[in-house]
């Protein structure tokens, strides 16, 4: 792994890709999420955006050789590779403070939400408290025909990876989900990495 840049368990990091560069993620152990974001590179305002990926190609998540689209509704990451069981999630918010009070935690948690604040901050990005929806990457979460849904461990294994390209000059995010308070992470964050080529 020594090649490619590190995502330390709970925490996020920025990486500004340029038109037609790529970025392949590598869930290095297996079991854990990662929240993914992305921003027009000269416009925070447009951002990859799951509602309006979804009710514009009206399924749950692009197909390896299709693109999530930002909130303008304009292509931003074609997933060019996807070597997962294609386990992923669109549906929900990124973690916050406030979801793991509402899970009993007492004080300050790591949280998704804030780590993509700190990686944009980073990068002399600030996002003025936006926190779009994030493709999560590896979550399982399954849903019933009664509407009730279901926090699994990640069936992707060590070595999994996504690779994106960008449809534009953008930035993404990445955040590895400090969850450890359910099935999300199998209990327990880890390490991710990724390459850009």
């Amino acid at each position: 792994m020594n090649d490619l840049i590190r995502v330390p368990a709970r925490e996020g990091k920025a990486q500004a890709l340029a038109q037609n560069e790529s970025v392949r993620i590598v869930n290095t152990h297996g079991s854990q999420v990662v929240d993914t974001w992305a921003f027009n590179a000269n416009d925070l305002g447009e951002f990859m955006s799951m509602e309006h990926t979804r009710s514009t190609i009206d399924k749950m998540m692009p197909d390896v050789g299709e693109a999530f689209l930002t909130n303008k509704r304009r292509a931003i990451l074609t997933i060019m590779e996807d070597t997962t069981p294609g386990v992923h999630d669109t549906l929900n918010a990124a973690c916050d403070v406030h979801r793991y009070h509402l899970l009993g935690y007492d004080g300050y948690h790591d949280n998704c939400t804030d780590n993509l604040a700190a990686a944009l901050e980073a990068i002399g990005k600030p996002n003025r408290g936006r926190t779009p929806c994030p493709f999560n990457m590896f979550m399982n979460r399954p849903w019933s025909t009664d509407k009730q849904l279901y926090k699994e461990a990640p069936v992707s294994k060590p070595g999994d990876s996504l690779t994106f390209r960008a449809e534009m000059d953008c930035i993404v995010v990445f955040s590895s989900c400090p969850q450890d308070m359910n099935a999300t992470n199998a209990g327990l964050p880890k390490d991710v990495h990724y390459e850009v080529f």
